[in-house]
């Protein structure tokens, strides 16, 4: 990906949310949206997801030496909780761009 080849790792997560160019290649998203999490239809809190994009994927990004297990639960819990059918988690931190692609088992 251009940003992580372009800026290298090492820097804060939030200056590679500002450094995509979703917009500048058409796409729609929304940036740190935030949704309220339901437990046994009661509203239990918030959480913010770092992106939705075009209404259908949510992006969630890192800035860690590498990613970890509980990275990827969170990311699992997110498109379950948004009701979203497919996510991305992304991590910026290592040498290497990694990214995961997650789907939410709930929907069929």
């Amino acid at each position: 990906m251009k940003v992580h080849s372009t800026l290298g790792n090492g820097f804060q997560e939030v200056i590679y949310q500002r450094a995509l160019e979703m917009r500048k290649v058409g796409l729609g998203y929304t940036r740190e949206m935030e949704m309220t999490i339901y437990y046994d239809g009661e509203d239990i809190g918030t959480r913010r997801v770092d992106f939705f994009v075009e209404d259908a994927v949510m992006v969630e990004m890192k800035a860690i030496v590498a990613l970890e297990e509980v990275y990827l639960a969170q990311a699992m819990n997110y498109v379950e909780a948004y009701k979203m059918e497919i996510g991305l988690l992304l991590n910026f931190g290592s040498k290497s761009l990694q990214f995961k692609r997650v789907h939410n088992n709930k929907i069929m």
